[in-house]
């Protein structure tokens, strides 16, 4: 099992800069950031000098959309910093959420985003594609690759996966999601011909190590309602009863509205009606040993990476924990 790192991009960026470079250093392999551009210092800057401080880890948006970003801009972003730094990273997209919302736009449709998912990587990899005024490639591109991971968690988003992605993000830690999720994506592959093992599945959340669990579900109660948003557009088209399970959809009744001011802050206001059993359902909390005993099942379900959103008040802490505790505890176990 592979594991990632999410920074929120929040002045100073040197911070994440040097938070990156200590990832790499305890054995995270990607190193990932928010990109929201309203609401945070601008990620591409940023992901520069974390390739520049570094010499492994993988690095990229968690997630950009194709809205915000042109697709053909994002293609040349991720080439040129291919082209400057060995290959290093991996795109990662999704609808677009608090990008969108905070100016008061939509998230993107399902079809948006498949055409973008194809102009970033063609582009990318110096290929040519069809545009409004005709053929166009990036000149100066030259064997270029870069995978594309997609955020999902509705029937169609999931078939969408199974289809053209080349990694599957799912931003909770509940194994009955996942299972859930993962069987959607793999019969999308199968029926369109792919080997879903080649498929990268990355399971993202929030992890707080230590030993208060009613402190860490305050400090990572957020992260239900950033995932409720997403729920609630799913209520909205599949109904109450429809195809995907109540354990992911029941918990939002309660939901009257979202503060985007606070996205992805323990402060968030709008997030109380997060129950505590969501929270730590949905979370990755408690002790080092009870980490790795829920990252044991992730795995085994199927998950190759687990990325851990580190916006709470004990970062360093956390990190430090995976590096010493966790990580080897799973690549021993892995061994055995």
């Amino acid at each position: 099992m592979d594991f990632g790192v999410t920074f929120q991009t929040d002045p100073p960026a040197w911070r994440i800069v040097e938070l990156t470079r200590r990832a790499e250093e305890l054995g995270f392999t990607h190193a990932w950031t928010f990109d929201s551009h309203i609401l945070w210092q601008e990620p591409y800057v940023i992901h520069s000098q974390m390739l520049s401080a570094t010499e492994r880890i993988k690095v990229g948006p968690f997630v950009t959309n194709p809205a915000t970003r042109d697709p053909t801009v994002t293609a040349s972003i991720f080439a040129t910093l291919n082209d400057m730094f060995g290959g290093r990273t991996v795109c990662g997209i999704g609808r677009g959420d608090s990008a969108q919302r905070v100016l008061g736009r939509k998230p993107t449709t399902l079809g948006q985003l498949e055409e973008a998912i194809r102009v970033i990587r063609e582009l990318a990899g110096g290929r040519e594609v069809e545009m409004p005024g005709g053929r166009v490639r990036i000149p100066w591109v030259r064997e270029g690759r870069l995978e594309v991971w997609v955020a999902g968690y509705g029937p169609k988003a999931l078939d969408l996966v199974g289809r053209v992605a080349d990694g599957f993000i799912l931003q909770l830690a509940d194994p009955v999601i996942l299972r859930w999720t993962l069987s959607r994506v793999r019969e999308s592959a199968e029926a369109a011909g792919r080997d879903p093992d080649e498929i990268t599945i990355c399971v993202a959340a929030p992890a707080y190590v230590g030993g208060d669990i009613s402190h860490q579900r305050d400090q990572c109660q957020w992260f239900g309602g950033m995932v409720g948003n997403h729920v609630a557009d799913l209520v909205a088209r599949y109904g109450e009863d429809g195809e995907v399970p109540r354990e992911l959809t029941d918990y939002i009744k309660a939901r009257e509205g979202y503060d985007y001011s606070h996205h992805g802050r323990a402060d968030n206001p709008t997030t109380e009606f997060v129950p505590d059993e969501i929270v730590e359902r949905f979370c990755v909390l408690g002790t080092a040993e009870e980490h790795v005993e829920k990252l044991k099942t992730l795995r085994d379900l199927g998950a190759d990476q687990f990325n851990l959103y580190l916006m709470h008040d004990a970062m360093e802490q956390t990190l430090e924990a995976y590096g010493r505790e966790v990580i080897p505890a799973l690549a021993d176990e892995e061994v055995r």
